[in-house]
């Protein structure tokens, strides 16, 4: 059984291995100890945590930002998703982003978006099987 909840900073140390799975860079923890503080104070973004047998195996950032078009309904953006490699094809991927779809929605976001990079085919495929299309073009300049 996973539990998805808020993550607290008595994560940031399994949190720190996840995130270098995506960015090798990702597992500074007073940088993510920095990043952990400022999201709190922030009131558009949360980050989760995946939990099974106390062990963190998943995390995730969900942001719900207000929204001046669509009615005025705010719009959800997922980020920082990443499953532990020995916990990947056991459905906790599933569970988070079907988390931050309930999320989102009960938070009134008239969508929920995410980046994956080009690169990143089994993710694309992934995320497409639990309802994400090919929405546009993303653009983004990185490095700042």
């Amino acid at each position: 059984m996973v539990e998805i909840r808020p993550l607290t900073q008595e994560d940031l140390p399994e949190v720190a291995g996840l995130l270098q799975l995506l960015d090798p860079q990702g597992g500074d923890l007073e940088a993510l100890l920095q990043a952990w503080k400022a999201l709190t104070a922030c009131p558009w973004g949360q980050a989760f945590v995946a939990v099974r047998e106390g062990k963190v195996v998943g995390t995730y950032t969900l942001y719900v930002l207000p929204n001046l078009g669509h009615g005025g309904r705010p719009f959800a953006v997922m980020e920082s998703v990443a499953v532990a490699q020995e916990a990947q094809g056991q459905g906790i991927g599933t569970q988070m982003v079907r988390h931050a779809l309930e999320e989102a929605r009960r938070l009134g976001a008239y969508k929920l978006a995410l980046s994956s990079a080009l690169h990143r085919k089994g993710a694309h495929r992934f995320y497409k099987r639990l309802g994400f299309r090919v929405h546009g073009l993303s653009l983004g300049v990185h490095p700042l």
